[in-house]
């Protein structure tokens, strides 16, 4: 899913005596491991460079058969364009493919060896590695009060002490996407749409077939996968950490979650693997997919690709007792506090997605309802987009109206424990393993690691 301050030349403070080391440290629970030495050697060379200015991203410039992709990356080269035509200070888009960008080594690697790029990317679910490891400049000075207020809570889980380190450009709710073909063929209508996790796997059991799955969750361990589990496990009321810090995972709502992965897979009404090697467009045209959980962008894709396909979407169902919470992912534009110049990286962001200009708001909307299809992370962005027609179309009328309203941001877990979590979902999900062994195998990675954790709150 996708998803990110001091005066030019001097570093971000390292908060609570974080530094470049325990970075790497952090780095190395992901496999992104290099050598200390080089680490330190490298310190300060990309500063030391000068000359252009450099945005890695996974959207252009590049050309692609994809007509949503080649809207995305215009998008980025018409803003670098207007930048680069109006400011002394240059900007090279540096294109990553998404998935050396994702899961590679590359952009991790870039920084511990102080050859990050001065402008670049973030998901929240790594925020936090990069804000402890003191590469991300603060952007605050750069922001009217009025911008921050119209970001309102978007900007909760890119703060640290009431200062703004990441500026979203986009919100991303998770929903349930349905085959309307394959609904009407199982003897069901809009009528019969779940709202109960009972009703949803018994829907999924009737859509099942030897060619198609009835209803598909994420398989694949990552980031993504954790974050497409974490509303199942919020509408029974777990989570992982409390509002104070502590460790929270052994809970009903963690039990009533890992369960109901478990028992789908278990009864042959979810995948073992994703269907269409993750291509959801193509699962669903082949007819090889009843539902799938997935979010707002791929709106974007049905339009591209299957623009008569017939397909609907919903909110998650619920467990008995429990409330509606869906996630909201989405990027995150950051400066790197130890690039060539930290304090025009920062300008370069504010000026692209946080200023209370028309242009800066007219962009997030071009980007959000035209380029691609989210909901707009600014109040003033989401009413224009609206006015614009950009929330017409029944689907993103659902996901702007009944989604998004309960949706809760993405969390910031570093990696240790988003793995002690991963790892109890991939346990208990395919590996057939006991729920209430994972959970407590999981607590007490969780517990130990916070105990010695310094850094930035976790929640």
């Amino acid at each position: 899913m996708l998803q990110h301050g001091n005066e030019a030349g001097h570093p971000a403070p390292s908060p609570a005596g974080t530094s470049r080391r325990r970075f790497l440290t952090a780095m190395a629970g992901t496999g992104a491991a290099v050598a200390a030495p080089a680490l330190l050697t490298g310190c300060g060379t990309a500063r030391a460079k000068g000359g252009n200015l450099q945005f890695w991203n996974f959207y252009g410039p590049q050309r692609s058969p994809d007509p949503a992709i080649n809207a995305q990356s215009k998008w980025f080269t018409d803003m670098v364009g207007k930048w680069n035509a109006t400011h002394k200070q240059q900007i090279d888009l540096v294109y990553l493919p998404q998935p050396t960008y994702l899961n590679g080594f590359k952009l991790p690697s870039a920084f511990a060896t102080g050859e990050g790029p001065d402008i670049f990317m973030l998901s929240p679910g790594d925020f936090l590695r990069y804000y402890n490891g003191g590469v991300l400049e603060d952007l605050t000075p750069h922001m009217e009060k009025a911008a921050v207020e119209d970001f309102g809570s978007a900007l909760d889980s890119r703060k640290v002490d009431g200062k703004v380190y990441a500026l979203p450009m986009e919100v991303e709710p998770l929903a349930m996407f349905y085959s309307q073909g394959l609904w009407e063929k199982a003897g069901l209508s809009e009528a019969d749409i779940p709202t109960t996790w009972d009703q949803m796997l018994d829907i999924g059991d009737k859509l099942g077939s030897r060619t198609t799955a009835g209803l598909v969750f994420e398989t694949n361990p990552g980031y993504y996968q954790n974050f497409t589990w974490y509303p199942w496990m919020w509408q029974g009321g777990g989570d992982v950490l409390d509002e104070r810090g502590g460790v929270a995972f052994d809970s009903k709502g963690t039990r009533q979650a890992l369960t109901l992965w478990q028992d789908a897979v278990r009864h042959g009404i979810a995948p073992r693997t994703v269907p269409a090697a993750g291509d959801v467009i193509g699962g669903f045209k082949g007819g090889n997919v009843g539902m799938w959980q997935q979010g707002i962008w791929n709106v974007a894709s049905f339009k591209a690709f299957a623009p008569d396909y017939p397909y609907g979407v919903f909110k998650l169902p619920t467990p008995p007792g429990g409330d509606y919470v869906t996630a909201l992912g989405g990027w995150s534009f950051c400066a790197n506090a130890q690039g060539r110049n930290p304090e025009v990286a920062a300008e370069f962001c504010v000026w692209a997605l946080g200023s209370m200009k028309d242009d800066s708001i007219d962009r997030m909307v071009d980007w959000c309802v035209r380029a691609k299809t989210d909901v707009a992370p600014r109040a003033s962005a989401l009413e224009r987009g609206a006015a614009k027609g950009g929330y017409d179309a029944e689907v993103m009328r659902r996901f702007k109206d009944e989604i998004f309203p309960g949706g809760r941001a993405e969390p910031r877990y570093p990696p240790v424990v988003y793995k002690a979590i991963s790892d109890a979902i991939q346990g208990t999900m395919l590996a057939g393993r006991g729920v209430e062994s994972e959970i407590e195998r999981a607590t007490r990675s969780i517990d130990a690691y916070t105990k010695s954790y310094k850094g930035a709150s976790l929640i």
